[in-house]
Order: structure tokens, then C-alpha cells, then sequence
């Protein structure tokens, strides 16, 4: 390839991939660890860091595509993609190729494993299931033409756990496969560990994405999404309030939202929420609870609850929009932190490798993972061996 499309590729890379906080990428290993119950090995980790990266590659083609539909000027607190002057519509092709990444990753590390296919399978329907989210949000509730009467809590239920199957779907299936649980059933007998995966995580990504719910902060009123906030207030809106909503729910101007704010502050929505986000802590947990603790086939890994319960646990009571301060990391074992600095951009491979290199000097003790942190705008978190993978995936 020439260099300067080379250069271009990793500007994109460096400007989309890393800027969150990789929540996504480290689920999968830490539930390969949870399901294996032990501490991996420098290959499991790496393989597990691969696919990892996978999904945050995911996550950045849907954002890149997704900033650009929606009109979006920002995103993790730097512009987006598309806004870059020597970027523009180029944009749309940049998304394909960030996919294709993903697919060209997993050729390279796993086209020899049994598992291959369905990797490839899972990935593939997930795309699918997000992108028939996102088409019934742009038909729902498009920015440029507001239709409450297409609203209803009913509509909103289909899109939450489609346009969420990235944040939580494939990090623990990939965990799964990794760890020898077979997609298909051996013996009528045996448990659908991926079914069984898919009815609690569905619930979760809706949890997910309504945990936190505050109109008070955000751009959902103005933006006219079809949200938790909106589709509540209009089932239990009187004739009055209901008529203020329709003229000035999804309207670019301060004093429209506010007057959709003090509606639904009349309305209580604050206490509907704590009322569907208990039931929904409760359901979900009753799910856990059932699931059969098996070891998988190859006796290396046990099906273990914890590996749903620490997804619901970091949703449950979840601020959505106040990120944590840097060093607030919670401690993984056999895990050293160390804080990077706190510029207000998002660091690049090359900036995180450096301080990492300087770093490595101080640190003597053998045997035991690092980690680093560097804030972005909503701050970055990221295993060190974590973080590494990526320059070796090439």
C-alpha cells in the first residue's frame, strides 16, 4: 500500500478505536479469566486481547457511520471523523474498512480454530441486529421531522437491545467460545449456553441503555430521540401536558426543551424510573440465579454466574453521563495502575506506547500485569497487555 494511505489508515485508527474508555475489549478477557477462574497465561490473554479489539473496532465503524447520520459535531470529546477537513465523505468508506478490519483480524489468529466460523457468525449477526436498530430509529424519529404519535414504550423496546448487542452480546459469546463452550448442543441434555447468554444479556442492554436516564443533561430532547424519558412521559401524559410535548419535543431551541424538562418533572419520571430500574434489577438477577453452573465440554472453563453478575452490577445504579475521575479504577488481580496524565484529547497508540516505554523502567516486579490509565474527555482505562496486543495484531 502506498505510505500515505497507510498513514491515513492509522489516523483513523488512532482518532476512532482508542478514545473510549475499552470497557467493551476488556470484558472479554476478564470473562475469559471469570470462566477459566484462574489467572491466563500470556497466550490466553493475547487471544483473548485480540478478540477483544475486535469489539472495540466494532464499536468505532458503528460510531463513525453513526456520527455521520446523525449529524453529530463531537464525539469523546474531539470532533468527528467526518468533520476533519481532508476527511469528509471519505468517512463512509473509512467505516467499511474499520470493519474489515475486524474480519481480516480474526482470519489472522483464528482461521485454524474450530471455532472460526462461529466467530465470524456472531459478528456478522450482530451487525445485522444493530443496524436494524438504528433503521428503526432514523424511521421513528428522524431530527428533521418530530411525530410523537409513532412513539410508544412498545417501539422503543425492539430498538434498546439492537443498538446495544456490541456493549455486551460478543464479549461474553467470544468469551464463551474461547473457552470451549460449543455453539451447537451435543446432547439434547446439554444446556444452549448461548441462548441461555442471550435471555439475560438482552434484558441487560435495555437496562444498559436506560440506566441513568436524566433529561437534565444530554441533547436527547433537541435530538428527538425515541428514549425511555420520552416514551414514558407520553404514557402517562394528560391531554395538557401532551400538547406541550407535541410542540416541543425535538425542537433545536432551549426554552422548547425546558418546558419538555418541567413536563416531565410534573409527571415524576424520576420516581418511574426507580420504580422499572428495581423490577428490572430483580428480574434480571432472578435469570442469573438459574443459570446451571456446568463446566464446558473440554473441562477447562465453568459457565459461572459472575460473568453475567458483574455486567449487571456495573449497570445497576449506573451514572450514564459523570465518568469517573482519573485513578478511580476498580482493581483487577495481579494488576498495577498507573495514571498517565490527564490531557483533555484522546491519547494515540504511539503517545500510550511511549509513556507505557517509560514507564516499564520503574516497574520491577515480575510476573504481574500492568496497567496504565490516560484520561480523555470520558477517560480511558486499559490493560497495558491489553493495549500492547494491538501493535502485535499486524
Amino acid at each position: 500500500m502506498p505510505e500515505d494511505v497507510v498513514d491515513y489508515y492509522r489516523r483513523c485508527m488512532d482518532h476512532n478505536v482508542p478514545g473510549g474508555k475499552l470497557n467493551r475489549g476488556m470484558s472479554v478477557v476478564d470473562s475469559v479469566a471469570i470462566l477459566k477462574g484462574r489467572d491466563l497465561t500470556e497466550s490466553e490473554y493475547f487471544r483473548a486481547a485480540v478478540l477483544g479489539w475486535c469489539v472495540e473496532w466494532f464499536q468505532a465503524y458503528f460510531l463513525v457511520s453513526d456520527d455521520m447520520m446523525d449529524g453529530s459535531t463531537t464525539r469523546r470529546g474531539q470532533p468527528c471523523w467526518y468533520r476533519l477537513g481532508d476527511v469528509g465523505l471519505k468517512a463512509a468508506n473509512d467505516s467499511l474498512i474499520l470493519e474489515g478490519a475486524i474480519f481480516q483480524t480474526i482470519r489472522k489468529h483464528f482461521r485454524n480454530d474450530p471455532f472460526y466460523a462461529d466467530i465470524n457468525d456472531l459478528l456478522h449477526e450482530t451487525s445485522y441486529q444493530t443496524e436494524m436498530g438504528q433503521m428503526i430509529d432514523m424511521i421513528t424519529a428522524p431530527e428533521d421531522r418530530v411525530d410523537l404519535s409513532k412513539f410508544s414504550l412498545d417501539r422503543h423496546r425492539p430498538s434498546s437491545p439492537t443498538r446495544r448487542p456490541s456493549t455486551l452480546l460478543p464479549p461474553v459469546a467470544l468469551a464463551l467460545l474461547l473457552c470451549g463452550f460449543p455453539v451447537e448442543k451435543k446432547n439434547p441434555s446439554d444446556p444452549d449456553y448461548y441462548k441461555l447468554s442471550l435471555d439475560i444479556l438482552v434484558p441487560l442492554g435495555e437496562l444498559r441503555r436506560n440506566t441513568g436516564t436524566d433529561w437534565k443533561i444530554g441533547t436527547d430532547i433537541m435530538d428527538n430521540k425515541c428514549s425511555w424519558c420520552i416514551n414514558t412521559a407520553l404514557a402517562h401524559a394528560n391531554d395538557t401536558q401532551r400538547a406541550i410535548l407535541d410542540d416541543n419535543y425535538g425542537r433545536k431551541d432551549s426554552a422548547a426543551e425546558a418546558r419538555v424538562k418541567e413536563v416531565f418533572a410534573e409527571i415524576g419520571l424520576h420516581a418511574f424510573y426507580s420504580e422499572y430500574e428495581a423490577d428490572a434489577y430483580a428480574r434480571i438477577n432472578a435469570l442469573i440465579d438459574a443459570v446451571p453452573e456446568t463446566r464446558s465440554p473440554n473441562g477447562e472453563a465453568v459457565l459461572c454466574r459472575d460473568v453475567f453478575r458483574v455486567f449487571l452490577e456495573k449497570i445497576y445504579k449506573r451514572t450514564k453521563r459523570n465518568p469517573k475521575p482519573a485513578g478511580t479504577v476498580a482493581a483487577l488481580p495481579n494488576t498495577v495502575f498507573i495514571n498517565v496524565g490527564a490531557e483533555k484529547r484522546a491519547p494515540t497508540f504511539d503517545n500510550l506506547l511511549m509513556a507505557l516505554s517509560a514507564l516499564l523502567a520503574l516497574y520491577e516486579v515480575a510476573g504481574r500485569r500492568i496497567s496504565m490509565a490516560s484520561c480523555a474527555s470520558d477517560a480511558i482505562w486499559v490493560h497495558a497487555s491489553f493495549r500492547e496486543t494491538f501493535s502485535n495484531l499486524s
